[in-house]
């Protein structure tokens, strides 16, 4: 039987997976023969153990990178003493004002794990290397939750042309976030292509090497045998797993919920320029009011200042928030994309047993008229083509026999395929399970950091606010009232 492509859910060119319990074992042996589902939890388990269920340790410490990565404190990015954190810093132009001109960045790995021959490396690459690693992972890895890759063209990106030091920053920013989800992911950190990617000085030998041995295709030559009508991408899942349908619904409303708050903080930008008209109009009152002049003027000056601080604090909290958050819900979209791909496997062997159950139908039926009996009844279909076989005088019992043995192959042929398709299914199911898992911490850890760095940029600019407020109250109350 040819291969069916039931079976590839996640494709080994990882290191030999172990826990992180005992990671000092963990060595390069290609021998090493995994599955890629031997430590999935069968449910999720609870937050403050996800990922250490998810990456088969005991750990519950969860080796979260930020932004900048210079002093790094290793009992913040450990698992049981095994820690990682990759930092994406100094941009560089190369071959500056020739039409093949790019950006590379240099990107710095520390980590003690033992499959990383330097401690410390640091490489450059360019953000088509980038864009290189997440389509290689999607392709090995297409059960896990792969990090969102920046867009190559943001509208909002570009205030002048993509090498403004402003796009080049940002764009940097969101090569960040992506290799810190990789380096938090007990999978991804640990596979060869990103070994080879934070690792290798010759990356454009590695890269091609990647290229001439892909990761095994998902063959599918029984399932293109098969009708369109009958397998359908549109078609639901008979049966819905209530975990995975109540883990869709809940990263939509947290979707919904998120993208509401974007907009709002986006909002919120244009207050700058209300500011900057109402000091505006202060100032012309102060010409009107020949008696408090001076007064409305300072009034406006700090109006002014004001919008200022406002202005500062959009490029410094505001737009960083804005832009996590789109990355945010891109991950969160990733995630649910996975989650549609699980019932796609489902669906592969729902369909596949339907299959299996008409094959063998019809050949009961054919054995019960080879016997002399009366078949169970049947379609439309396969009446007209009875009566046809009688016009032709092909419907006679070695027609049938000839028949039967031909459905006795196929039964067999699709028996493995649906108890293949089963296991597939049910392995990716677990594989998502572990997903969720990890992306969960993911996203409780980056909303924690980015709510918080939201809140230390208004604290910072209303504390601010509040000393040049608190400077020109008393000039306003020597005003005098005369009544």
């Amino acid at each position: 039987m040819d291969e069916d492509g039931f079976h590839s859910i996640t494709w080994d060119d990882a290191p030999p997976r172990t826990g992180f319990a005992d990671m000092s074992s963990v060595g390069m042996d290609d021998d090493d023969d995994d599955d890629g589902f031997d430590k999935i939890s069968p449910t999720s388990p609870p937050a403050h153990d996800a990922y250490a269920a998810a990456s088969g340790s005991t750990a519950t410490v969860r080796p979260h990178a930020g932004l900048e990565h210079e002093q790094i404190d290793p009992a913040n990015y450990s698992w049981e003493g095994r820690w990682m954190a990759i930092d994406v810093k100094e941009p560089v132009k190369e071959h500056e004002g020739s039409k093949d001109m790019y950006v590379s960045y240099a990107v710095q790995t520390k980590t003690n794990v033992p499959t990383f021959k330097d401690q410390s490396p640091i490489v450059r690459r360019r953000f088509q290397d980038f864009v290189f690693l997440h389509d290689q992972l999607q392709k090995s890895f297409p059960a896990c939750v792969i990090p969102p890759i920046p867009d190559k063209h943001r509208l909002e990106y570009i205030k002048g042309d993509r090498f403004s030091s402003e796009f080049v920053e940002k764009r940097r920013l969101d090569l960040q976030r992506f290799v810190d989800r990789i380096a938090s992911h007990p999978t991804l950190q640990r596979s060869q292509i990103v070994i080879d990617f934070l690792t290798t000085e010759e990356w454009t030998v590695v890269k091609h090497k990647h290229i001439a041995n892909p990761p095994p295709e998902s063959h599918s030559s029984l399932m293109d045998s098969l009708s369109d009508g009958l397998v359908n991408m549109f078609t639901r899942v008979r049966k819905p797993d209530a975990r995975f349908v109540d883990m869709n619904d809940g990263l939509e409303r947290f979707e919904d919920g998120l993208g509401q708050v974007e907009r709002l903080v986006a909002r919120s930008k244009n207050r700058v320029d209300d500011y900057q008209d109402m000091a505006a109009a202060y100032q012309g009152l102060g010409y009107l009011e020949s008696g408090i002049t001076e007064p409305l003027n300072r009034f406006a000056e700090k109006m002014l200042d004001f919008s200022t601080l406002l202005k500062h604090q959009n490029q410094a909290s505001v737009e960083p928030f804005l832009q996590q958050t789109h990355s945010l819900l891109q991950y969160s979209g990733a995630h649910r994309a996975t989650i549609k791909l699980r019932d796609q496997k489902q669906l592969d062997f729902e369909e596949l047993s339907a299959y299996l159950s008409a094959v063998a139908g019809e050949r009961d039926r054919l054995a019960a008229l080879s016997s002399g009996h009366t078949g169970a009844p049947v379609g439309l279909g396969t009446y007209l083509r009875d009566q046809v076989d009688k016009l032709r005088g092909t419907d006679d019992i070695h027609t049938r026999r000839e028949r039967m043995r031909k459905l006795d192959g196929r039964i067999k042929e699709l028996q493995e395929a649906v108890t293949t398709a089963h296991e597939t299914s049910d392995a990716f199911s677990d594989e998502v399970l572990k997903e969720h898992a990890v992306f969960e911490l993911n996203k409780q850890q980056e909303m924690k950091e980015m709510l918080g760095r939201y809140a230390d940029g208004q604290v910072e600019m209303l504390q601010r606010a509040m000393d040049d407020w608190d400077r020109i109250i008393p000039l306003l109350q020597r005003i005098r009232v005369d009544v």
